[in-house]
């Protein structure tokens, strides 16, 4: 028997070997887009929420993988039950496990509708009806927002509680409406329609959950392209947070749940009051701040104005009168004063020169009884005329002996 040799030149390692399974794996375009059925069995869903299972059937198993991110878009499946996995072969290096990384995952015999539902979201986001450029803001507080549902499911039920909840004071509208059987993507198209005529301000597109073809009617292409041609924002809440309808995408925003939708267009009323309040204080300060401005300013208006009026002149001139009289005033006292001085000297010198004084230094005034004038001339008293003698200190009766 021949003997193997203990080293080989062209020996790989278990990471190599298992990087080259891998990428033979990997560069083989039929298992990179493959879908298996089976049932599934060994379902684990650790922390991290990724989705660890094992798909099986009389002959043969394969394990798979399905990452978080594409795992809270499905119902998650029940142990045993019969499903279809969509996804991509390949190796698990570290255990060396060959694995299918699954990225969808639906009940089995559902694999047309899912099929239908690609072609038909590649069709119309090649028409740009998935535009993120076209789809618009929900209004911050809305006055009126119409429901389009069925008058029968709980998605009314819910929204109204919601809206009740959040914001009592808006005026809702309701579009009753099948939501699922061969006539709800007409029916709905309709009452769309009606909604985006009655002026309001949001439209909530919303359903419960239920299986792919009961949510298939929001599938429908009629139905898309009435979302995408609304003049009002629309919000769709259809099914669970794991379904996922064309006119979701479509719609101006999509909710989880038709509650989330809800709660999406309608503000929160105790954010509604915050906002008031901080908005009166703003125009609290704002009114202060205004009145103190016009205050300064008339304040400032008012001193200018002063300094220019006719009562601010009238009331100078009036000072200036006073004090003009007031120096009239003792300057007339004063010339009054040095007149009465003079008079009074000049009272003296005259009543120094005065009859009176005359006759005290013993002269006398004679007057003629016959005409009572006073005697200037020994003309005016001829001899037998009878006289009236005045002296300093009385009268005396004389008669003229003629002159001499």
């Amino acid at each position: 028997m021949q003997q193997l040799p203990l080293f080989h030149s062209n020996c790989l390692t278990v990471t190599e070997i298992n990087r080259l399974a891998r990428i033979t794996l990997e560069s083989d375009p039929v298992l990179q887009d493959v879908w298996i059925g089976g049932e599934v069995s060994g379902l684990s869903r650790p922390a991290s929420r990724h989705l660890y299972f094992t798909l099986k059937d009389a002959g043969a198993a394969i394990r798979c993988v399905m990452w978080r991110d594409a795992a809270v878009r499905i119902a998650i499946p029940r142990e045993g039950e019969a499903v279809e996995a969509h996804g991509r072969i390949s190796l698990y290096e570290a255990g060396g496990q060959y694995q299918l990384y699954a990225d969808y995952l639906q009940p089995a015999g559902q694999g047309e509708l899912y099929t239908e539902f690609l072609r038909l979201k590649a069709k119309l986001e090649t028409e740009g009806l998935f535009d993120p450029a076209r789809k618009c803001e929900l209004p911050r507080w809305p006055r009126r927002i119409a429901v389009v549902t069925s008058p029968i499911g709980a998605a009314w039920q819910d929204v109204q509680t919601v809206l009740a909840r959040r914001f009592p004071i808006v005026e809702v509208l309701f579009a009753p409406t099948a939501v699922q059987g061969e006539d709800a993507p007409k029916r709905i198209c309709a009452a769309l329609r009606k909604a985006d005529q009655a002026k309001a301000d949001v439209v909530l597109l919303v359903r419960g959950g239920g299986s792919i073809e009961d949510l298939w009617a929001f599938n429908d292409e009629l139905v898309v392209r009435t979302v995408a041609a609304m003049q009002t924002p629309v919000v769709t809440g259809v099914g669970h947070e794991s379904d996922f309808t064309l006119a979701d995408f479509a719609a101006d925003l999509r909710a989880p749940t038709p509650s989330a939708a809800a709660e999406m267009a309608s503000p929160d009323r105790e954010e509604l009051r915050q906002h008031i309040t901080v908005h009166r204080r703003r125009l609290d300060l704002r009114v202060e701040s205004v009145l103190r401005e016009s205050r300064d300013r008339l304040r400032s208006a008012t001193i200018r104005l002063q300094a220019v009026s006719p009562l601010h002149r009238l009331q100078n001139i009036r000072q200036q009168t006073d004090d003009v009289s007031r120096r009239a005033e003792a300057s007339i006292r004063g010339r009054l004063c040095l007149y009465r001085s003079r008079l009074e000297g000049l009272a003296r010198v005259l009543a120094g020169m005065g009859p009176a004084r005359v006759l005290e230094r013993g002269y006398a005034l004679i007057w003629s009884e016959a005409d009572g004038r006073l005697v200037r001339s020994v003309r005016q008293a001829p001899a037998g005329a009878r006289l009236r003698v005045q002296v300093a200190d009385g009268k005396l009766a004389a008669r003229s002996e003629g002159a001499e």
